[in-house]
């Protein structure tokens, strides 16, 4: 049986989950901001609701990035340094998740990105948690990415494009900004081949979790993020 949450019931062990269910933890409780930052504190993550309810999920291996071993493939470089397109930070995070809400996802029916999931996490981009990557061609946003950060980690949420390569361009903003800021690791959740030929790679859970409590342990003061100061030149 998957367990049902109440409000003030504390997560299960991660070691609990159903691997024959992708990982899947626990289905209950809310989408409040202590709920959230809870559950990505010790590597648990929602991934939609049945009734309403929130999915919590805490797959073995965990898909990370670590910023050092960004792959920056040369067809990738080349239109870095095209600079047909202008990259934001947090200039517009509601904009952003109704994007990738919007995205349809190959061998999806429909989104996970519901419309309590976008509440929950534009409130916390109001509380200075969650942040976006935007990326602008003649003034119009054409894709970007969000997520969270937490002390010196970024979990990562979701992404779209409406352009070929724009996603691409997003994340490896998404990487030098994090690079020039000391954040050690990126949680990409689970395995795709689009991260994968972006540099990531699955890593054991308990690795992850170890990661994460040294990453999370002495938080970076939370604000808005910017370009200020940025080296946007590839």
């Amino acid at each position: 049986m998957i367990p049902f949450l109440g409000l003030l019931d504390p997560f299960p062990p991660v070691e609990t989950t159903r691997e024959d269910m992708g990982g899947l933890l626990a289905i209950g409780s809310d989408l409040s901001p202590a709920r959230l930052l809870d559950a990505y504190l010790n590597g648990i993550f929602p991934w939609g609701t049945v009734e309403g309810y929130p999915l919590w999920y805490s797959p073995d291996p965990r898909m990370v990035l670590f910023p050092d071993e960004f792959r920056l493939r040369r067809s990738l470089r080349k239109t870095l340094r095209a600079r047909g397109y202008e990259v934001r930070l947090d200039s517009d995070f509601p904009a952003v998740i109704a994007g990738c809400a919007a995205m349809p996802r190959p061998g999806q029916d429909g989104t996970w990105i519901t419309a309590e999931m976008m509440d929950a996490y534009v409130r916390l981009h109001e509380l200075g948690w969650a942040h976006s990557v935007e990326v602008y061609v003649e003034g119009d946003l054409t894709g970007g990415l969000y997520g969270l950060a937490i002390g010196r980690m970024f979990y990562g949420e979701s992404m779209f494009s409406r352009r070929s390569n724009v996603s691409k361009i997003a994340f490896a903003h998404l990487v030098r900004y994090l690079r020039a800021h000391d954040f050690g690791m990126i949680d990409c959740q689970m395995r795709t081949a689009h991260l994968a030929s972006l540099g990531g790679r699955e890593i054991p859970r308990a690795d992850f979790l170890a990661r994460l409590g040294e990453l999370t342990c002495s938080p970076h003061p939370r604000h808005r993020w910017t370009t200020d100061g940025l080296d946007l030149d590839w």
